[in-house]
């Protein structure tokens, strides 16, 4: 194996299904909001593509999702991670629908991966459809192939540089470091097997960075 998985872990979740009129106009949630989640996680870019699958299973928003500074390993707490998420809906039986299937997605869909051997963390991640947070996010329609894609800052600039060269890609937003977590990252378009190539050039670039850090 070249690289590992490594679950996202859920470090609080909490909700409310009769939350304030307040504090749901706090949030930017929409007018006929009643009910809210908060999701914090010890990966932030696993918890912003699982906070985009539940908008594709159920009839929630996104209403707030932030990193926090230096990453989880300096997080403020012990139920900080390093994200917190925060679902809306009009109806608490549709929160938990939501909730599920962000559960769900961190299970099993999303995830960073070490390199083995190496520690370095890379986040090569393809979404076939895109829901209706991402999309807003990056500036695509909803259902089009995404490819997210973060790794620490050279790593990160270096796998870009291939991925973007692999495939018939969109540029579609380019994060050059220092991210709120010290990474960096972006996300490219297209049609799903270019996608894919993307992605794979991504990761295979990444690991190879690892394993030759310093190469002229």
């Amino acid at each position: 194996m070249s690289v590992t998985r490594v679950k996202p872990v859920i470090t609080a979740l909490r909700t409310l299904p009769h939350a304030s009129p307040e504090l749901c106009a706090a949030l930017g949630a929409p007018a006929a909001t009643t009910s809210l989640a908060f999701i914090t996680c010890d990966q932030d870019d696993s918890l912003y593509a699982a906070l985009d699958h539940a908008t594709k299973m159920a009839a929630v928003d996104v209403v707030y999702a932030k990193s926090f500074y230096a990453g989880s390993k300096h997080a403020s707490g012990p139920l900080s991670g390093e994200i917190m998420g925060v679902l809306a809906s009009a109806d608490p039986d549709i929160l938990m629908y939501g909730v599920r299937a962000l559960r769900t997605a961190l299970d099993e869909l999303y995830a960073f991966y070490t390199v083995d051997g190496t520690g370095v963390a890379v986040f090569p991640t393809v979404i076939s459809q895109t829901g209706r947070y991402l999309s807003r996010e990056v500036g695509i329609e909803a259902g089009a192939p995404l490819a997210y894609l973060v790794a620490p800052p050279i790593e990160a600039m270096i796998g870009l540089d291939a991925a973007i060269k692999a495939a018939s890609v969109t540029v579609k937003r380019i994060d050059p470091p220092p991210s709120p977590t010290n990474f960096a990252g972006g996300f490219v378009t297209g049609a799903l097997d270019a996608v894919e190539a993307a992605a794979a050039a991504f990761r295979e670039t990444v690991i190879d960075v690892a394993r030759n850090a310093v190469s002229l």
